[in-house]
C-alpha cells in the first residue's frame, strides 16, 4: 500500500509539474522557432491601458485556473460560481467594462505572445497570502513567479522599449485575503472568533504581506494596480451556521444569527480592510509614480445586506445553492441543486456571492454608482486616467 501511494504521488507531482511549466515552455518554443515580428498594436488597448491583469483567491476564479480542483475542493463547493469566471465574477464584469474581454485563465493560454498580451487571469481558487500548510496549490507567490516569467517573455519578444510602455501602461488588479481567513476558519471547530482572537496581529500580517506583493511588481515595472479589500465573512451562510451550532442551546434568535453576521469575525476583515488602505495611502508617498487604488467590497457588500430590499435583495442568509440550514450545511456540489431566484440572493454558496451582487459590486467600482467603494477615484476615472 506505500509503495501505491508513492507511485501516485510520483505522478502526481509529475503532473502538476508539467502543467505549471507547459505555457512556458510553449512560449520559450515559439521563440526557438524564429523572433515574432513585433505587433504594430497592443490587441486589446483600451484608453492607453495595454492588458488588464488579474491576481487572486476564489474572489477572481470559480476554479477554471485551479489544478485539480474538484478533487481539493471537494469540502467546499465544486460550483462556487453559477457560470464561467467570465460571466460571474467582479474582475471580469469590470474587464467588459473597459472592452478588455476574454481575460484566459494562465493555463489555458499557450504561452504565446499574443495570450500574453490580452491580460490572463493568475488568479486561483483558493489561493492564499500565507502558507498554512494545507491543499492550497496557488499562493500569492506562485502568481507572481507566472508573472514575472509571463513578463520575462514580453521582453524577450518585444523592443525593451516596447515592453516597458506595454507593462507601465497595462493594469494589474489583486483580490486576495479571502481565503486566508476562510482557511482560518475551517481550522476551528466552531468557526468562531474566538478562536483566532488569540492572533491579534493575524490580520496585519496579511497586509504587510500584500504590499510587499505590490512592492514586487513595482519591481517588475508595473505601475498600474487595483487592490481590493475582503467582503464581510461574517455574513456568509457557513460562518452563520458555524455561530448557530457552537451556541450552547442553538437558536435562531441568537443576536449575530439574527442580524445575518458575526460581528466579531467581521471585525478581523475591517481590521485587515483598514490595513491595507492606510498602507495603499502610504505607499503614494513612496512610490509617485505608481497608481494606486484601494476597493472597499466590505462597504459594498455591508450596504446591500443592511438594505437588501433597495437593492432588490430578499435574502442575506440563505445560500442559493448549497443544503441544510442557511443552505451551508452542504455546499454546491451540482447546479441542479440551486434555487429558483437566484438574483434574489445575496449568497451564492458558502462563502461566495451571487452574480447579482458581483454584478453590484463590479458597477460601484467602476463608476461609484450605487455605491462609492474605491479610493481614491473609481476605476472607470483611474482608466482613462493619463499613464
Amino acid at each position: 500500500m506505500t509503495k501505491m501511494k508513492e507511485t501516485l504521488f510520483s505522478k502526481t507531482k509529475g503532473l502538476l509539474l508539467v502543467h505549471h511549466l507547459a505555457p512556458l515552455i510553449m512560449g520559450f518554443m515559439v521563440l526557438a522557432d524564429a523572433k515574432v515580428n513585433e505587433v504594430s498594436s497592443f490587441p486589446n488597448c483600451r484608453n492607453g491601458s495595454a492588458a488588464f491583469y488579474v491576481l487572486g483567491d476564489s474572489s477572481v476564479d470559480c476554479g477554471d485556473n485551479t489544478l485539480f480542483y474538484p478533487l481539493i475542493h471537494s469540502y467546499l463547493s465544486l460550483y462556487s460560481c453559477n457560470g464561467s469566471d467570465g460571466s460571474t465574477l467582479i474582475p471580469h464584469l469590470l474587464a467588459e467594462k473597459m472592452g478588455m474581454q476574454n481575460i484566459l485563465p494562465f493555463y489555458s493560454q499557450n504561452g504565446s505572445i499574443n495570450g500574453i498580451q490580452r491580460g490572463l487571469n493568475f488568479g486561483s481558487a483558493h489561493a492564499t497570502i500565507m502558507n498554512h500548510g494545507s491543499q492550497s496549490y496557488q499562493s500569492v507567490n506562485q502568481q507572481l513567479r507566472q508573472v514575472f516569467d509571463s513578463l520575462q517573455l514580453l521582453q524577450l519578444q518585444l523592443s525593451e522599449d516596447r515592453a516597458l510602455s506595454f507593462i507601465k501602461s497595462s493594469i494589474f488588479y489583486l483580490s486576495f485575503g479571502k481565503d486566508d481567513f476562510i482557511e482560518l476558519l475551517l481550522q476551528n471547530a466552531s468557526g468562531t472568533a474566538k478562536q483566532i482572537s488569540t492572533d491579534q496581529e493575524f490580520a496585519h500580517i496579511l497586509a504587510d504581506q500584500m504590499i510587499h506583493v505590490i512592492r514586487n511588481l513595482y519591481a517588475m515595472n508595473v505601475r498600474r494596480i487595483i487592490c481590493m479589500g475582503i467582503l464581510p465573512l461574517g455574513c456568509t451562510p457557513r460562518v452563520l451556521l458555524n455561530q448557530y451550532n457552537s451556541t450552547s442551546q442553538p437558536h435562531d434568535d441568537d443576536d449575530d444569527v439574527a442580524r445575518g453576521c458575526v460581528e466579531e469575525i467581521n471585525a478581523h476583515v475591517m481590521e485587515y480592510n483598514r490595513e491595507l488602505r492606510e498602507q495603499i495611502s502610504e505607499l503614494h508617498v513612496e512610490l509617485p509614480d505608481a497608481q494606486l487604488l484601494f476597493c472597499d467590497v466590505y462597504q459594498g457588500l455591508s450596504e446591500i445586506i443592511n438594505n437588501p430590499q433597495q437593492y432588490g435583495f430578499e435574502d442575506v442568509k440563505t445560500a442559493c445553492c448549497g443544503l441544510g440550514m442557511y443552505g451551508a450545511e452542504v455546499g454546491c456540489l451540482s447546479k441542479d441543486m440551486a434555487c429558483d431566484k437566484e438574483a434574489s440572493h445575496v449568497w451564492w454558496d458558502l462563502y461566495n456571492p451571487t452574480k447579482a451582487v458581483n454584478s453590484l459590486l463590479a458597477d460601484s467600482a467602476w463608476s461609484s454608482n450605487p455605491l462609492p467603494i474605491c479610493r481614491p477615484m473609481n476605476i472607470q476615472e483611474f482608466f482613462t486616467a493619463s499613464v
